[in-house]
Order: C-alpha cells, then sequence, then structure tokens
C-alpha cells in the first residue's frame, strides 16, 4: 500500500513553492482537465458535489481561503478579522478594490447580501431547502448567524447567537463564495447558469453534458491567472479518460483506474499526484425501511463485506479500511474503537436474530460517476452484491444519472446506497454533523444521543474538550451502525509533465490559477 505521510506532504509543498519563485513562468495557454461527470450547477451554494465546485472554486473568492494543500486558513477577500471575547461576534476587514466580474463593486453590502440570501426565508433570492451547505454547516435558517452588519463600505460583523469553533474554517469552504447581487437579480432561477463572482476565471460557456470553458479575468484582485483558458470536460468512463490523456487531448485527469497508476508512474510523458486522504467512500442504510431499521441487520452488513479485498482490486493499495465515518487524518479520530471484522457467520446469526435467517431482497443504489473515494461505483457495487449473496441476502442493483442520483439519495427515496465525502475543511464537525447528525443524514439516522454530542462539539472552543466530544460520537455511530465505512482514499491524479506548480488540497478542490504549462 503506498502512504503519503505529512512530512512528505510538507515537503512536497515547500518544493512546489521553491519552483515557483526560481522558474519562469509560462504565462498563456488552454489546460484541459479531464472529469467523471458533469457540473451540476455554477451557484456554490446550491450544490454539494465536487464536480460542481471544481469549476465554482475557479470563478469565485470565499471571505478566507486554504493555504494550498493544507486547511490552514489565510486571507482572501478579508484582509484580516477579529473575534470578541465571547466569541459571539466577528469583524472583517475586506479588500479594497475589488470587482465582480460584470464591474460591481465588493464590498460590506455584497458580502451582507450573500449571507442574508442564503440564511433569511424570507430573502426574494433566498436558496434554501434542507440540502444547502448553509443549513448544514450553520444549523439551519437562519441559523447560528443572527445578524450581519455593514459596519461601513470596507467592514463587515457577524453576530453569532452561540460560538461556533469551526466558524472561520467554515467560511473558507467553496460554498461560501461571494457571487455578484446584481448578476443574481438579473438571471434569477436560472443563475445557476450565469456566475459573476470575484474569481480568478470568469465563465465563457457552459455545454452541459459535455464541458465547461473558463477564461483569465483580466481584471482580478490578485495576480492574473497564468492560463487563458481552463476546460473542464466530462469523460465518465475512466479508462476513456486515461485514453485521452496518453493521447494528448487532456492535460490531467483525476478517477485514474487502479491498472493504469503503474502506466502513469512510468510514462516519461506523464506523472502522478497523490491528494492527501481526507475523505469517506461508505454505504447507507435507510432507517425508513425494513429491515434497516433493526441495528442487528445493519451490523450484519458491516460484518458482511470485506473491505480490504475491495480496496486491493479496485484502489491499487491507495486507500486503508474505514472503520470510523471521519479519517485518521482528521484530528479527534477515535482510533480505539475495535472495526467490524470481516466474518460472514456472525453476519448470518445477526441476521437470525433479526428475524432473517433466510435472508431478504432489497435495491442497492451504485454511484454512477468516480468519485475519489469510490472510483468505481458499479464495480464496488457488484463486489458488495457478492458478499451480501453469500449471508443469503439478494441486493438488486440500481442507479440513476449523477444530478437525480443525489436528488434521490438526499430526498431518502435510497433504501441503501453508495456515497462518500471530502472534508471541507479538516474539522470533525464537517464530517460528523454535516453527515450523520439528526437534521441532516440522508437515511433518516436520528440520534438524539448523538445530536447532542455534536452540538456541544461546536459551541466549545478548547480543543481538548472537543476530541473528548468527538471520540464519544464515533462511539455512538459504531454502536448504532448507520452505515458501513468503506474505505478512506488517497486519490491519484494524472498530469501531463508539462503542468507546472499543480499542488492537490486535501479537500479535493484547489484553485488553479497559479498553475501553468511548461514549453
Amino acid at each position: 500500500m503506498r502512504k503519503i505521510t505529512l512530512t512528505t506532504l510538507i515537503i512536497l509543498v515547500v518544493m512546489s513553492v521553491f519552483v515557483t519563485g526560481v522558474m519562469a513562468q509560462e504565462q498563456g495557454g488552454t489546460l484541459v482537465f479531464g472529469r467523471g461527470g458533469d457540473t451540476v450547477g455554477l451557484d456554490p451554494i446550491q450544490v454539494t458535489d465536487g464536480e460542481s465546485f471544481k469549476v465554482t472554486q475557479q470563478i469565485y473568492d470565499t471571505l478566507v481561503d486554504y493555504t494550498p494543500g493544507t486547511t490552514e486558513v489565510e486571507p482572501a477577500l478579508a484582509t484580516d478579522w477579529e473575534v470578541s471575547e465571547d466569541g459571539l461576534t466577528w469583524t472583517f476587514n475586506l479588500r479594497e478594490g475589488v470587482e465582480f466580474h460584470d464591474g460591481n463593486p465588493f464590498n460590506a453590502e455584497a458580502v451582507k447580501w450573500n449571507f442574508d440570501r442564503w440564511r433569511l426565508e424570507d430573502h426574494p433570492y433566498h436558496i434554501g431547502g434542507e440540502f444547502t451547505y448553509y443549513g448544514y454547516m450553520f444549523q439551519g435558517f437562519p441559523g447560528i448567524i443572527q445578524e450581519v452588519n455593514v459596519v461601513d463600505d470596507l467592514t463587515v460583523e457577524f453576530v453569532l447567537s452561540e460560538k461556533q469553533a469551526p466558524f472561520l474554517n467554515n467560511l473558507a469552504m467553496v460554498p461560501f463564495g461571494i457571487a455578484s447581487p446584481e448578476a443574481v437579480k438579473e438571471h434569477g432561477e436560472d443563475y445557476f447558469k450565469n456566475p459573476v463572482g470575484t474569481g480568478a476565471y470568469t465563465l465563457e460557456e457552459w455545454r452541459q453534458g459535455d464541458r465547461v470553458i473558463l477564461k483569465a479575468n483580466e481584471n482580478y484582485w490578485r495576480e492574473r491567472a497564468y492560463l487563458d483558458e481552463i476546460v473542464f470536460r466530462s469523460i465518465p468512463d475512466n479508462s476513456a479518460r486515461f485514453m485521452e490523456l496518453q493521447s494528448g487531448t487532456i492535460d490531467m485527469m483525476d478517477g485514474v483506474s487502479p491498472e493504469d497508476v503503474e502506466a502513469v508512474e512510468s510514462a516519461d510523458e506523464l506523472k502522478l499526484s497523490l491528494r492527501p486522504s481526507m475523505n469517506v467512500g461508505y454505504f447507507a442504510m435507510n432507517f425508513n425501511f425494513e429491515p434497516f431499521d433493526d441495528v442487528r441487520v445493519r451490523r450484519a452488513f458491516n460484518h458482511a463485506i470485506d473491505k480490504q479485498a475491495i480496496i486491493d482490486a479496485f484502489y491499487a493499495g491507495l486507500a486503508e479500511p474505514a472503520k470510523n465515518p471521519m479519517p485518521p487524518s482528521i484530528w479527534g479520530y477515535n482510533d480505539d474503537i475495535e472495526p467490524y471484522e470481516y466474518n460472514p457467520e456472525k453476519a448470518k446469526e445477526l441476521l437470525a436474530e433479526a428475524g432473517y435467517e433466510d435472508g431478504f431482497e432489497f435495491d442497492l443504489w451504485y454511484l454512477p460517476v468516480p468519485r475519489p473515494y469510490i472510483p468505481q461505483g458499479k464495480f464496488i457495487g457488484q463486489a458488495i452484491q457478492s458478499y451480501l449473496s453469500e449471508i443469503g441476502v439478494t441486493a438488486n442493483l440500481v442507479t440513476y444519472d449523477w444530478s437525480t442520483y443525489l436528488d434521490k439519495t438526499e430526498h431518502q427515496e435510497a433504501p441503501t446506497y453508495m456515497l462518500g465525502w471530502t472534508g471541507d475543511n479538516g474539522d470533525p464537525d464537517n464530517f460528523l454533523y454535516v453527515l450523520l447528525d439528526k437534521t441532516n443524514s440522508n437515511n433518516a439516522y436520528e440520534s438524539e444521543e448523538l445530536h447532542e454530542v455534536l452540538v456541544e462539539a461546536q459551541k466549545t472552543m478548547d480543543q481538548e474538550t472537543r476530541v473528548e466530544l468527538y471520540m464519544e460520537a464515533q462511539e455512538i455511530i459504531h454502536k448504532d451502525a448507520p452505515w458501513v465505512p468503506l474505505v478512506h482514499s488517497t486519490p491519484p491524479i494524472a498530469l501531463k509533465s508539462n503542468v507546472e506548480n499543480y499542488v492537490p488540497n486535501p479537500t479535493g478542490t484547489e484553485k488553479l490559477h497559479r498553475v501553468w504549462l511548461a514549453e
């Protein structure tokens, strides 16, 4: 198994910075990024999928950002900030002279307008519903942000109803890109196809199902992007995408199939980059569907699936078996939890105890597109189907197109489903609360005990206390077994050798304005 250590990551980032400083950057050219699925939408607050965020991060900026390759917060549209002693008032000083792509000024009024649009259900352009990142991260609508006040043109103040330890990290997340209020008003319901931010690139064209074309923003508040153009192409089949990389019609790709990793490493014209692991791929069971309301059935499924065999077959060793819903790279990980061992006989015993000694039949939804945590959804679904057949259970494989799949799982229509999550901000809250709290779960898992622990962890500013609470939360989740946590992957990205200064971020998304193509 290939592993990448924190020390190695630091060395790689430092080397990248050194290279950036000493090599002459080649300005111009077009980078073609091959990916497994199309963008769902280009208004970042309306989407939750990584394929959309790959693009929106180039178009929008957030108040604060992550240092490349890390989840450390650094200034972006806000130059600095301060928090009151009680932890309830956050004041941000904004960058002067920034303009949206449509020429309108970025200022405190624009920040307030965006946050009010996200949090206030009576706002004329509110994008709410239960499945938006704002609701996930800030506890509903209006959530814990009680007021957003314009102090002056370049100063904005947030007043919280209660302390939130990961508040600053949350603001750096891609969904909270600041949009031009005038553009949202102009396009209304079609704004998701007509994005206007302050970012390094502007939208040139979106050919749905095919490609998104971005052009460099000549008035970017940072130094102009090195590339003139970025094209995100949708090529669902991993092998077809790799063939295009080999032929030179695309410059980089994610979703590299395990059998292609060695070919990338041995090709002079290609190189491999490993994204630091901060994800989980999982198989979820919906409590609203019998017999998954019975914990014995859910535990049986946990014993029935051989995770290591799946990793050996489909991940080229670039993954490790999961026992918790958050990866070991996140602080607060509970390594003392004993995993459900692969034990088909134990699984059969649990099914018999639950009254299903003769098995049962159900639908198993598998991912229709490759994702970093589940690179080959159908094949992994077939593997799970095979393991479950060994304990007398019949799984019928089901899937939909990507946007429909997401919509249906979010509305709890799937009896069981495969999904995953790449962390957005390096905080345990972004896994445990976002995915498994009773207010957010897609599989009707509603534990009041877990909810109380997770909310207390959000309110607690002391790191050691938060660690203890998250350790307890993982014990509750392990006992209730709402998922079969499958893997934590180290996703490979394949690039042509002339793609320079690409630094993969553990969040799965990164700005590309400092990437260039060497001659």
